[in-house]
C-alpha cells in the first residue's frame, strides 16, 4: 500500500497552520505534525477508519485526529 496526499489535503494543513501559528506557534506546529504523522499507521491497518457511505461506490473512509477529520481513499492497485 501507499500513501500519497492530495495538493488539497497538503493545501488544508498549511491553511491551518497559517490560521493557528498567530496565537500559538508551537501549538500550530504540534498540530499540523500530529495530522502528517497519522495516516502512517494506515498502511498497517488500512480498514481502519470508519467507512463514509455518501462515497458508496468508493472506499472513502474517516479517522480523528485530535479535533480533526482526516478522510482518504483506498483504492485497489
Amino acid at each position: 500500500m501507499e500513501l500519497k496526499w492530495t495538493s488539497k489535503a497538503l493545501s488544508d494543513l498549511a491553511r491551518l497552520y497559517e490560521f493557528l501559528a498567530p496565537v500559538n506557534r508551537r501549538a500550530a506546529a504540534r498540530t499540523v505534525q500530529s495530522l502528517t504523522a497519522a495516516p502512517a499507521r494506515l498502511l498497517e491497518h488500512p480498514r481502519i477508519g470508519e467507512k463514509l457511505e455518501e462515497f458508496e461506490a468508493r472506499d472513502v473512509r474517516r479517522i480523528l485526529v485530535g479535533h480533526y477529520e482526516m478522510r482518504y481513499e483506498i483504492e485497489d492497485r
